[in-house]
């Protein structure tokens, strides 16, 4: 459920597809579409990805430390390697519990 109203607010901050858009391919966007979805779709993406690649059990707790060293690799991957998926650029440079 979670990931359903998080993939709801990419899909709307994003503007990749119409009004009514109920879920958005997270696997689909490119580095480049990351980059130019400007600074909050970008904040709502890094927010969704620190909730992904965290455990299950672990503590509600936002580090907002980790999120912007995390953003900071993904910036630079996805500078170089624009046409990639984020999804690949993600699972490489995060590590999943």
């Amino acid at each position: 459920m979670k990931r359903a109203v998080a993939v709801t607010l990419v899909a709307t901050f994003l503007g990749l597809g119409s009004a009514s858009a109920q879920s958005l391919d997270l696997s689909k966007v490119s580095c480049k579409d990351f980059l130019e979805s400007g600074k909050e779709s970008i904040g709502v993406i890094m927010t969704w990805l620190d909730a992904y690649y965290r455990d299950e059990d672990d503590d509600p707790i936002m580090d907002f430390d980790r999120m912007k060293a995390n953003g900071e690799k993904l910036g630079a991957y996805c500078r170089e390697n624009p046409s990639n998926r984020l999804t690949v650029a993600t699972d490489s440079l995060f590590d999943k519990k």
